[in-house]
């Protein structure tokens, strides 16, 4: 997988973290993860196919119709979500076997 090296907003203001995958395999799923400063990493989102929901309505995280590429969307992001995040394949949408 590819990502950007480096992105960012203001407060408040949307953000799409995108993620490139051209070796996706029909059945892989798509994980996004963070890691907060000086913590482990914790899941965001997990989806197979379309576009999915975050919590809270805090965002969504879709797939290309092609499978290629991800994005996460962030709609109002805060201070609070500033960290590292990751995009991962998984055969699978359990979490332990990523």
């Amino acid at each position: 997988v590819q990502q950007e090296p480096f992105l960012e907003t203001t407060e408040g203001t949307g953000i799409n973290i995108t993620c490139s995958h051209p070796k996706k395999q029909s059945a892989d799923y798509i994980h996004f993860y963070r890691q907060l400063p000086g913590q482990s990493l914790d899941h965001v989102a997990v989806v197979y196919r379309g576009s999915k929901p975050l919590p809270d309505n805090a965002g969504s995280l879709s797939v290309s119709e092609d499978g290629q590429w991800s994005a996460l969307w962030l709609a109002e992001p805060r201070r609070g979500d500033a960290a590292v995040y990751y995009c991962a394949l998984g055969a699978t949408g359990d979490l332990s076997r990523v």
